[in-house]
């Protein structure tokens, strides 16, 4: 009997080769400069509150008032002072009572008298107005009110100029323009000197508004004032006076004069 035949067939086994290494990437310095400012970003904000909340100095155990200022304008025949001032850092506990505003408008004469609370920052006062020719020279005080201390008084002077001139033979009326100006003291005498040094330069950036700083007062108001006289002649016409003639603050201040003849 016949043997079956049998056919093997060979397998060939896959040899199994190791894997090549990975390639390394290049590494990317612009990413680590960017998380590295980042990181000093947040440590940078982190300390900056722990220094808040802890501060190296302690704030001062009272609050006072400083930066006094008064801004004065005519108002009817009263003269409207607002004073202004700020207050000084302090722990919460060492907020004012109260705020105690004084305002003397002259030497000898009797104080006008406010009170406001710690929130707020200004207040306002009337005077008399000073008469035609006059200047009123005042001083405004504040001071902050601390229940077992005594008052802790900020004062600053201003001064306020009518100026008057009287009519000539030959015109039925001066008037002086503008009516009035706050003038701040020349404290220490430093605008007049800086006049004495440029003799051929003018004290105003912007004519009664803004002076140079040397003529500037606490108020920061000038310590001068330009005024501008003008006429009325007999037949009612208006015309500029020769010191306010060739003058462009003047020129500005007649045609809003003339204006009012018709307002």
């Amino acid at each position: 009997m016949a043997k079956p035949e049998v056919h093997v067939r060979s397998v060939r086994r896959r040899r199994t080769e190791p894997l090549p290494p990975p390639t390394s990437r290049p590494l990317n310095i612009r990413n680590w400069l960017m998380y590295a400012g980042l990181a000093t970003l947040v440590a940078s904000l982190m300390l900056d509150g722990f220094l808040r909340d802890h501060p190296q100095h302690p704030l001062p155990k009272l609050s006072y008032a400083v930066e006094v200022r008064s801004a004065l304008t005519e108002v009817g025949d009263s003269l409207q002072v607002v004073v202004s001032w700020d207050l000084t850092l302090s722990d919460p506990e060492g907020r004012p009572d109260s705020v105690l505003i004084k305002v003397t408008p002259g030497q000898g004469k009797r104080a006008v008298l406010a009170i406001q609370t710690p929130n707020q920052l200004s207040d306002t006062v009337y005077l008399q107005a000073p008469q035609r020719g006059e200047t009123l020279a005042g001083l405004s005080c504040v001071a902050t009110e601390h229940e077992g201390y005594p008052l802790d008084e900020s004062c600053t002077p201003w001064q306020y100029v009518r100026p008057a001139a009287a009519a000539g033979e030959t015109v039925s009326q001066i008037m002086i323009k503008p009516n009035g100006l706050q003038v701040d003291p020349d404290v220490g005498g430093r605008c007049a000197q800086w006049q004495r040094a440029h003799p051929d330069r003018s004290v105003w950036i912007q004519v009664n508004v803004t002076a140079v700083p040397e003529c500037t007062g606490p108020n920061r108001k000038p310590a001068v004032a330009q005024f501008c006289a003008f006429a009325v002649l007999p037949g009612g016409k208006r015309v500029k006076t020769a010191t306010s003639s060739n003058n462009s603050y003047c020129d500005e201040l007649f045609v809003e004069w003339s204006r009012e003849l018709y307002s």
